[in-house]
């Protein structure tokens, strides 16, 4: 019975990945970052757990992945397929008028092509999961940035824009080339062959996981200065801090 506890947990992440998809569809971007935070802390929870209890099983690395797809994968890429929306002026993706021009035409409706851009987070976080499932020299650390990070940064966006609200910080991210430049980052940040920090302290010596604590106490420090506006900062710290440590 105990070692289904983790693979519970890893439901309850794909569960909240789930509705943070219905109200990513539906334009309710804030709604939908707070359950995909969610389902973040249940995937960080779950390996956690299935480690303390010596519970890790196949079963538990395949279904955890398929989690992930949904919470960091499909989220992701439905917020920044909204985001990019919005750059048109308009959330509903198909139009039934001859308004827009970046569009092709589908079963008699006018289809928006540039929101579409979004989806290859989606379609590149698939492949970063594939790669992850096969390789086995990803347990001390992660090469390219893990899907949870960068569902962080993408989310970062719409709640930066709602509870910050600076006029300078939201024409920077309604604006198409600046979302089409990070969804293409983002995409190759995923599986770039960089060597990058995994948050699991096999230990808690100070010399062995100084690049850890540093990370952590200047996460903090920006959350505290800059609020979402920090997140962005900190993934790009994370990257850094794990380019420097590696050296």
């Amino acid at each position: 019975m105990i070692k289904h506890i983790p693979n519970f947990i890893t439901l309850l992440n794909l569960f909240c990945g789930s509705i943070a998809v219905i109200f990513a569809v539906n334009g309710s971007l804030v709604t939908a970052s707070f359950f995909a935070f969610m389902g973040i802390f249940f995937d960080f929870f779950d390996g956690l757990l299935a480690r303390k209890l010596d519970a890790q099983s196949d079963l538990g690395l395949q279904l955890d992945s398929l989690a992930d797809m949904v919470t960091s994968g499909l989220v992701p890429g439905i917020v920044m397929f909204q985001l990019l929306s919005l750059t048109t002026g308009n959330l509903n993706w198909v139009e039934n008028s001859d308004e827009w021009s970046n569009s092709m035409h589908w079963m008699g409706f006018k289809v928006q092509l540039l929101p579409l851009i979004g989806l290859l987070i989606t379609l590149a976080s698939a492949y970063r999961l594939a790669k992850f499932n096969i390789d086995d020299n990803q347990t001390d650390s992660f090469i390219g940035l893990p899907t949870p990070a960068n569902t962080l940064l993408i989310l970062s966006f719409p709640l930066i824009m709602e509870f910050q609200n600076n006029d300078i910080m939201n024409s920077i991210i309604i604006n198409k080339w600046f979302l089409i430049a990070v969804t293409l980052v983002s995409c190759y940040l995923l599986n770039a062959n960089i060597k990058l920090l995994a948050l699991k302290f096999k230990t808690w010596n100070f010399q062995d996981n100084a690049a850890r604590y540093l990370l952590i106490v200047l996460a903090a420090v920006l959350l505290i200065v800059f609020q979402f506006a920090a997140i962005p900062l900190i993934i790009l710290a994370y990257i850094i801090i794990s380019i420097l440590n590696k050296k």
